[in-house]
């Protein structure tokens, strides 16, 4: 039997965005190529398999039995191929997508997309939210080539590399009329809080790490991104309790002044994971690499 098997990272596409339009972008065509695209898919499997939803498309009974079998099969083709290339990062035209939870997005990427830029310019990242769930992340799938953040309960076709490990440190407004150079246990408890939570179980991180120090702290307001804070310390007279690398960088904001917490709140490691799959892919090994070397700067 004749088939395209240009099709199926269409198919792969419309799978995970469910849009026909970021489906498009993603892999570089038009709404109009993609649709047509499609029709020969449903000529080809002899069902709809994506029928029109209020805000984009949903894959029928049928696609949802076969996306496994197709997304394994094209991973085995890429797996074939890519092991017989040399990857030539200045030269090189690809697309990653990296799950990222919140501190990675506003610490480590923005130096890895610097990096890119001079080392491998035809090389493009696609992030995705990472809380914990390494199958949400798309990890397991393969829609995303690495996680990056904190990995719990890894399955054993994942890999797990330790990048480096974090400490925390205080953000208050520059002319607190409370906290003078140090901040002692007895004002910050009296102090109101901002705290952020990101997704999955990570969010009790922090408040194991008070709880072993005996630390109370009233949350005043509960936030989901690091980009939320500066502006509330800044009109307020609240605290927050963040790595320390995020408070390098809010360092730079004349409104705002980082101080020591009052007693030492230790340290959590960043960490990486990536699919057993990936072993011999050389651009994924590129990837660890560059990855695990910025990292490695930064800690520094």
């Amino acid at each position: 039997m004749k088939y395209d098997l240009n099709l199926f990272p269409a198919f792969m596409a419309l799978m995970e965005e469910r849009s026909v339009t970021r489906a498009a972008e993603r892999l570089g065509v038009t709404q109009p190529a993609l649709s047509n695209t499609l029709n020969r898919l449903r000529e080809t499997f002899r069902d709809p398999l994506f029928v029109r939803e209020r805000y984009g498309v949903a894959p029928t009974e049928f696609a949802e039995s076969i996306f496994p079998t197709v997304a394994a099969a094209l991973e085995q083709f890429d797996e074939l191929v890519r092991t017989q290339q040399t990857f030539r990062p200045a030269e090189a035209e690809r697309l990653f997508t990296i799950a990222a939870n919140s501190y990675v997005e506003f610490v480590v990427m923005p130096r890895l997309v610097a990096r890119l830029r001079d080392e491998a310019p035809g090389v493009r990242l696609r992030l995705a939210p990472f809380g914990d769930d390494l199958t949400e992340a798309g990890v397991m799938s393969g829609a995303a080539a690495l996680a990056v953040g904190r990995v719990v309960d890894q399955p054993d076709t994942v890999v797990v590399q330790h990048l480096m490990d974090e400490g925390l440190a205080c953000v208050v407004r520059a002319d607190h009329p409370d906290v003078g150079e140090a901040l002692d246990r007895a004002t910050y408890e009296r102090l109101k809080h901002v705290n952020v939570l990101p997704p999955g179980r990570l969010r009790a991180g922090l408040f194991q790490a008070l709880d072993r120090q005996g630390l109370r702290r009233e949350v005043a307001i509960s936030v989901t991104h690091f980009l939320a804070v500066p502006e509330m310390i800044a009109v307020t007279d609240h605290c927050a309790t963040l790595p320390r690398l995020i408070c390098r960088a809010l360092e730079r904001d004349p409104r705002l002044r980082i101080v020591e917490p009052p007693v030492d709140l230790g340290r959590f490691p960043v960490e990486m994971a990536w699919h057993a799959r990936h072993r011999h892919d050389a651009g994924h090994r590129w990837l660890r690499s560059v990855v695990a070397d910025t990292a490695k700067t930064l800690a520094r």
